[in-house]
C-alpha cells in the first residue's frame, strides 16, 4: 500500500482487506486505489471520485490529504421534508453541489419557523455563493416576485425549481406538468375509465395550475369535458389532502383519480377503502413524483415520475454557471417525466 493507512469504518471487522473493499467498491484496481490514497497524480478525476465514493460508502474516514477545502456554501430551501420527493431531489443537488467543491446548506421551513426570507437573509449572512429554491414562493403566483428581484440585486445567484414566474429573470427547472397529468388521464383512459377525477392543489400554485391545464386538455381530446369542474377537487398537497379529495371524487361516481402528488394518491386510496371500495379492482389511482418508497405502498402505486436527477443536476448546473460569471437568463428548463404502471391502476370496473 506503499505506507497508506485506511481508518477502519467504525463497526469494521480489524482482520477485514481494507484496500480490496475500497478497490471492489469502487470497481477500479488495488493499485488505483493506493495512488488515489496517496495523493498521486496519473488518475483520472472521475476515478478518483469513485474511489472517493467508495470510502464514503464503506463508512472509511477520508485521510486528511484527501479533504479538500470547501469553494464556498450553498443554500438549499425546501419546503418540508414530510413528503419524500424533497429529501431526493436534496440528496441529489447535495451531491452535484459536493462533487464541485461546494458544502450544500439544507434549510426546512416548518409551520412557526423561519420563513423563506428569513433564512434567504441568513445564508447572505453567512456569505452564501449561490441559493437553490425549491417549490419555494416563486411557485406561488400570488407571492411578490420583488424579493427574488431584490436578490439578483445583491448579486446573489440563485436557481428555481417547480414552479416559473414571468417576472423573475432566472434559470427555473420544472417538470412538464401539462404533459404529466395528460399521460395519467390517457392511461386511464385506455383502461376504460370514463369518470375520472383529479385532485390537485390550489390554483395559485403554478405546478397546479399547469397539471390542471392539462388534466382539462386530455380530457377535451377524449370527449369528457362535460363536466369538468364537478371531477376537479382542490386540496392540500398531503395525505389528508388527498383523502378530502378522493372522498368527494368517489361520491361523483369517479373510478379513476389523478393526483397532484403521491401522498395525495395514498390518501385517495385511504378514502377509497373507507367506502369499501377495492384498489384497482374498483378505483384505479395515479400519484405523481415517484419517490423512492412509492413502490412498496400497497398496493403499488401506478405514478408519474418526476426526473429528479435530470432536474437536480440541471439546476446545480446553471447556478455554477452564473456562479461563475456565465448566469443564464429567464430560461426555463422542462424535462419530460415518465408514467410507471404499477398495481394500482387496472380496467375500470363493468357497470351493472
Amino acid at each position: 500500500m506503499g505506507g497508506v493507512t485506511v481508518p477502519l469504518p467504525r463497526g469494521a471487522d480489524p482482520a477485514a482487506p481494507r484496500l480490496a473493499d475500497i478497490a471492489e467498491q469502487a470497481r477500479v484496481s488495488e493499485a488505483t486505489v493506493s495512488r488515489v490514497l496517496n495523493g498521486k497524480a496519473g488518475v483520472a478525476a472521475a476515478t478518483r471520485h469513485k474511489v472517493l465514493a467508495a470510502l464514503d460508502v464503506l463508512g472509511y474516514e477520508r485521510p486528511v490529504r484527501l479533504r479538500r477545502k470547501s469553494n464556498g456554501l450553498v443554500g438549499l430551501l425546501i419546503p418540508e421534508l414530510t413528503n419524500p420527493i424533497f429529501p431526493a431531489f436534496a440528496q441529489v443537488i447535495e451531491q452535484a453541489l459536493a462533487g464541485h467543491g461546494y458544502t450544500p446548506v439544507l434549510c426546512t421551513q416548518t409551520p412557526g419557523g423561519a420563513t423563506e426570507d428569513e433564512l434567504v437573509e441568513q445564508l447572505e449572512e453567512r456569505g452564501v455563493t449561490g441559493i437553490v429554491f425549491l417549490s419555494g414562493l416563486h411557485a406561488d403566483a400570488s407571492a411578490d416576485p420583488a424579493r427574488y428581484l431584490r436578490l439578483a440585486a445583491r448579486g446573489v445567484p440563485f436557481v428555481l425549481i417547480n414552479g416559473y414566474n414571468e417576472h423573475v429573470s432566472a434559470p427555473f427547472v420544472s417538470p412538464d406538468d401539462r404533459a404529466a397529468a395528460g399521460m395519467a388521464v390517457r392511461h386511464l383512459a385506455e383502461l376504460g375509465h370514463e369518470r375520472i377525477g383529479l385532485a390537485i392543489g390550489p390554483t395559485r400554485y403554478v405546478p397546479s395550475r399547469r397539471k390542471e391545464e392539462g388534466f382539462r386538455a386530455a380530457l377535451a381530446a377524449l370527449g369528457f369535458a362535460d363536466d369538468c369542474e364537478q371531477v376537479i377537487q382542490r386540496t392540500l398537497f398531503t395525505v389528508e389532502g388527498g383523502h378530502a379529495a378522493g372522498g368527494a371524487l368517489l361520491d361523483r361516481g369517479c373510478t379513476g383519480i389523478v393526483c397532484g402528488s403521491d401522498p395525495m394518491a395514498l390518501g385517495v386510496i385511504r378514502a377509497a377503502r373507507e367506502r369499501g371500495l377495492r384498489v384497482p379492482e374498483d378505483v384505479s389511482v395515479v400519484g405523481f413524483d415517484d419517490s423512492p418508497l412509492i413502490p412498496f405502498t400497497d398496493p403499488p402505486l401506478t405514478t408519474v415520475r418526476q426526473p429528479v436527477r435530470a432536474m437536480a443536476t440541471a439546476a446545480v448546473g446553471a447556478l455554477l454557471e452564473a456562479v461563475g460569471g456565465n448566469p443564464v437568463e429567464r430560461t426555463e428548463f422542462v424535462f419530460q417525466p415518465e408514467l410507471v404502471v404499477r398495481g394500482s391502476t387496472a380496467q375500470a370496473p363493468r357497470i351493472p
